[in-house]
């Protein structure tokens, strides 16, 4: 009895797990890529939207390595006002998606970065940036640094 019991609660803890959600279904996209637009001008930052939802499996690993790696979560924090804009069938935010410039084109997750002024400047798949069942912090990190405000500023001056 107790091995069923604790078989039961293992697999409880596997389904939370599993159940794992970043990715605010209800939340409309567009007031929050302005919220974290707003943020990101006053920290001299810019927007990272993750595109995807809680529905995709490599939208949810890439979350947890975005703020748990020890050499990504701290460039992301310091470049970027990190954001997961929900996308699903039939779902409100159909504008965001427009504006992002449709960037589901290119698979889920999609990672849209936006200047602190909200234009977007670069769209990433993130096939690319996958390496086995997971994500390659040097090509990750490659990313981030190419396009965050400081190295597109340098560039232009």
């Amino acid at each position: 009895m107790k091995k069923l019991i604790l078989f039961f609660a293992l697999l409880m803890g596997i389904g939370a797990q599993a159940q794992v959600k970043v990715y605010d279904e209800d939340i409309d996209a567009m007031e929050q890529i302005q919220q974290a637009v707003e943020e990101a001008r006053a920290s001299g930052r810019y927007v990272m939207c993750q595109v995807g939802g809680n529905w995709c499996p490599w939208c949810l690993r890439f979350a947890e390595f975005a703020t748990k790696d020890s050499v990504i979560a701290p460039l992301m924090k310091e470049n970027y006002v990190y954001i997961h804009v929900n996308y699903s069938k039939g779902n409100k935010n159909l504008e965001a998606m427009k504006f992002l410039g449709n960037p589901g084109r290119f698979g889920y997750p999609v990672f849209v970065v936006l200047n602190e002024e909200g234009t977007p400047i670069h769209i990433q798949e993130s096939e690319s940036l996958e390496e086995g069942k997971g994500y390659s912090c040097k090509k990750v990190e490659k990313f981030l640094r190419l396009w965050n405000k400081k190295a597109i500023e340098s560039e232009v001056k």
